[in-house]
């Protein structure tokens, strides 16, 4: 079933010069692979460290991708904080600049009921001029969105999936099992090390991170899983954990988007700069990265 939102969503990292401005010809560049492999950006996402980019550089950045997206790439833009009317207002913002859809954490200042997490959702659902998307992320609202206000949700018109990635096997099932035959509602795993198991159980698509720095790879990935490759599906999983493990084992989050932006700036993509309050890594730590990831390169094929 071809839904409206669907494929492989790489959550972009938010290029930044030195003076913390997003860095428009770095996000050129990033839209300009991602299209070679068939792959749609997220941009103000977890790993664009959307908490802390304001609202001036965070419109820049949705208007740069899509002045540079190609024909048939979608943007989708995060929308994260804990003011309703400012992420009504930053939503729209978003949609007149051309964003495809805005995906929305939970405000995470105060624990939510379910009943407050539906009127959350469904508050912006009806006053945002273009789709939305929940999204789903335990590790940094310390919250979970239960099923059944998913599947209330689900109806509103206006909500037109779930990004979820809560790592819990037996909930991507269930979801993915309620909303596979859901023309109108798509659920996106975002759990990396489950996108071969997400997509062979039949999610509509897959947010990994790591499709920064190997884009190709989940190209390949995806473009395995719709012809019900699984085997080769399951061995670009193998090689891309390879590549996740290199940036984010041992490390803090902030600390893995941090690697992850020494590797991209290896490959000459973007420079390394962290929006506060993360910082860059050290040089010993940055030559670290790159040796262990130069090492893998023989591997990615």
């Amino acid at each position: 079933m071809q839904k409206r939102f669907s494929g492989v969503v790489v959550p972009m990292i938010t290029p930044l010069k030195k003076d913390f401005t997003v860095d428009v010809d770095a996000v050129a560049v990033i839209m300009k692979r991602f299209a070679q492999y068939g792959i749609h950006p997220l941009v103000l996402g977890t790993t664009g460290e959307s908490s802390s980019v304001d609202e001036k550089e965070s419109l820049r950045f949705v208007e740069a991708a899509v002045k540079a997206k190609s024909p048939g790439q979608c943007v989708y833009a995060g929308l994260v904080g804990n003011q309703v009317a400012e992420l009504i207002k930053r939503g729209n913002q978003f949609i007149e600049l051309g964003a495809d859809v805005v995906v929305a954490t939970l405000p995470s200042y105060y624990i939510l009921t379910p009943d407050q997490m539906v009127t959350f959702y469904t508050q912006l659902a009806d006053n945002v001029k273009g789709p939305v998307m929940m999204y789903n992320i335990k590790a940094t609202t310390q919250m979970s969105i239960p099923l059944d206000v998913v599947a209330k949700l689900s109806n509103h018109p206006n909500i037109w999936g779930l990004k979820d990635s809560e790592r819990d096997a037996d909930r991507m099932k269930a979801c993915i099992e309620a909303y596979m035959e859901r023309a109108d509602f798509a659920y996106f795993c975002g759990w990396g090390a489950q996108s071969f198991g997400s997509l062979q159980l039949g999610a509509d698509g897959v947010v990994p991170s790591t499709g920064n720095i190997v884009p190709e790879l989940y190209g390949k990935l995806m473009d395995a899983a719709k012809v019900g490759d699984w085997k080769t599906t399951q061995h670009y999983q193998e090689l891309t954990d390879k590549v996740g493990a290199v940036y984010q084992k041992d490390r803090t989050l902030g600390e893995s988007l941090a690697s992850l932006k020494v590797l991209m700036n290896h490959e000459g993509i973007c420079g390394t700069t962290m929006m506060p309050p993360l910082t860059e890594l050290t040089a010993e730590r940055n030559q670290q990265i790159i040796d262990s990831f130069e090492a893998l390169k023989k591997e990615l094929k």
